[in-house]
């Protein structure tokens, strides 16, 4: 291959990793990540794969910026593809200006470029100690560009493979010494970056959404959680499952999800903090346990993330298809709330608050989230399990407790087995005020109005959605979950002071100050990973307005800032 001109990046670069399954690209993606923030870098990264163990391909994407960055791009700087078929695999990300980066034996028959730099990364680890080590060499190289100094990568690699034997832990920083000495030899004069460091970045966090999302449970008080393993939900039960001993925590990893279901019921009932953490098509089973906590009026966490439907769908995709399923699930009318964190801050403090929002109002309580969201990575100052109190709501009983007593504001005095000495009597049938069972045509009317009369308090603790921007706007661009940051730097990128951003944490109840915001628009935009809008109409629905425009993707990834920006010029 050719050499062009050297290339230079100046703000913010884009590196891809791209390979089959099997190939370690996420362990390359993490050294990375952590390497260059604790460089001073900011970094951001997101991955598409498809749903198979090996083989196929799939990529990492990897932001590095002067500023904090929370969403992806189409912009291909650098591509490192690891085997064949890989540049096919991103080829409409790829350019003219996109230096690819590896083996030439490997991308050879499909880049027809000239700016390309061909790196022996397999004849190198063959001679520190076999192909296990490419991703390590491949990292370092990538390190070397950003003049990350060799001994913060070393100490990392000593801290990752630290359980590991002692040949393991030296082969890796022989690795890492190869990959810095093939950039200095092949690569230097080759690539100019202008990125700012930023001192007080080494001391961010990096985390993904699901150790966000794991992490504000325990700060909940979670202390059980049942699932059955469906993606992308799977890995905050697993986060629970290693700390689980730390925090006093009972994971339990059952034969399907209406077991899931029953046992987070059960739970809750004894006095638990309890989450069910499960993706659409385990749902689904779970939806007549949804059923008796509306009945039995318990307190239930469920972490549902979205993924392409229906049936198995796209399963390590991403999308914002079941908000209709958590809106409508469950057979009967019962109140419920809807939490869509937007970032990784939001995942870990909607789901501490989703506790005592459930323990307070009896009722379930959603936290939605996507793949996307889940599984993108990118540092953040910090997070203050101190910002949320936990909020306690559970009475001791006497002789004459009453489980459903009727109140004015719907909510009765909640009690579990043993504190106190009342007898605790739930059912799934309809039942009077101490918990039996009752055909009673007037005490069933008392209890239908008891449990919705619960809507009207939770309306008052409903999060406002937030407005970003002019608050005298023409245009306004609305969103939900995990689009928040793609939007955002988009909407920034347009540099008008006649768009704003409209941005909802929680979808349900819909906040009262909602038509307010869309009556002062002359026009409104809005942005769901979906095929019909369901927010949108979720929102005509309790307000009478249509959104103008809709700009929606179902196609199994997320958003680019790109497309978004595109989009929102063409209209």
């Amino acid at each position: 291959m050719g050499e062009g001109a050297a290339a230079k990046f100046n703000g913010d670069v884009s590196i891809v990793l791209c390979g089959e399954a099997g190939q370690g690209i996420q362990t390359v993606e993490h050294i990375l990540t952590q390497t260059l923030k604790l460089s001073g870098y900011n970094v951001f990264s997101s991955q598409e794969y498809m749903s198979r163990i090996r083989g196929g391909n799939n990529s990492t994407s990897i932001r590095v910026s002067s500023k904090r960055v929370s969403a992806p791009i189409d912009r291909m700087d650098i591509l490192i593809p690891f085997s064949k078929g890989a540049l096919t695999h991103v080829s409409k990300r790829l350019s003219e200006d996109t230096l690819v980066l590896g083996e030439e034996g490997i991308f050879g028959d499909e880049y027809k470029g000239n700016n390309s730099i061909n790196v022996p990364i397999s004849d190198i680890a063959s001679e520190v100690g076999g192909r296990i080590y490419s991703n390590t060499i491949a990292a370092a190289i990538v390190a070397a560009i950003f003049k990350v100094d060799i001994e913060t990568i070393n100490s990392f690699l000593r801290q990752r493979f630290g359980g590991k034997d002692e040949a393991i832990i030296r082969n890796n920083i022989e690795a890492a010494r190869r990959g810095y000495e093939v950039s200095s030899n092949l690569i230097d004069n080759r690539i100019r970056i202008s990125i700012q460091r930023d001192t007080q970045v080494s001391n961010d966090i990096i985390m993904d959404g699901v150790e966000a999302l794991a992490l504000g449970a325990i700060a909940g008080g979670c202390n059980f959680i049942s699932f059955y393993p469906m993606s992308p939900s799977t890995g905050v039960a697993i986060l629970l499952a290693q700390h689980s001993k730390e925090f006093g925590i009972v994971v339990e990893q059952v034969e399907d999800e209406i077991s899931a279901m029953n046992m987070v019921l059960g739970a809750w009932y004894a006095g638990a903090r309890a989450m069910a953490s499960t993706s659409g098509g385990g749902f689904a089973l779970m939806v007549e346990g949804l059923s008796l906590a509306g009945m039995i009026e318990s307190p239930v966490v469920v972490h549902l993330a979205q993924r392409p439907a229906p049936a198995t769908g796209l399963p390590t995709r991403t999308e914002q298809s079941d908000l209709n399923l958590a809106l409508y699930s469950g057979h009967g009318e019962f109140p419920r709330i809807i939490l869509t964190p937007g970032t990784i801050e939001d995942a870990f403090y909607l789901t501490q608050k989703a506790f005592n929002l459930a323990d307070k109002y009896q009722v379930p309580v959603f936290i939605l989230t996507d793949q996307y969201l889940l599984e993108s990575h990118y540092n953040i100052a910090s997070l203050d399990p101190s910002l949320i109190k936990q909020e306690r709501y559970i009475v001791g009983t006497d002789e004459d407790y009453k489980r459903f007593k009727l109140t004015d504001n719907g909510i009765s005095p909640r009690g579990v087995p043993g504190f106190g000495n009342g007898l605790v009597i739930v059912d799934s049938d309809e039942h009077d005020d101490e918990g039996h069972i009752t055909e009673d045509v007037g005490v069933r009317k008392s209890m239908v109005e008891k449990r919705l009369k619960k809507l009207d308090l939770i309306k008052d603790e409903i999060i406002p959605p937030e407005l970003i921007g002019n608050p005298n706007y023409d245009n306004l661009v609305i969103t939900w979950g995990s689009n928040y940051n793609v939007a955002m730097e988009a909407i920034g990128n347009l540099r008008r002071d006649d768009i704003s951003l409209l941005h909802f944490r929680q979808v349900y109840p819909l906040h009262q100050s909602t038509a307010n915001y869309l009556r002062k628009a002359e026009k409104t935009i809005i942005i769901e990973n979906n095929a019909t809008s369901q927010f949108g109409s979720l929102i005509k629905l309790y307000t009478g307005f249509d959104i103008d425009k809709k700009i929606l993707k179902y196609n199994g990834l997320p958003f680019s800032v790109e497309e978004v920006e595109a989009n929102l010029r063409s209209i």
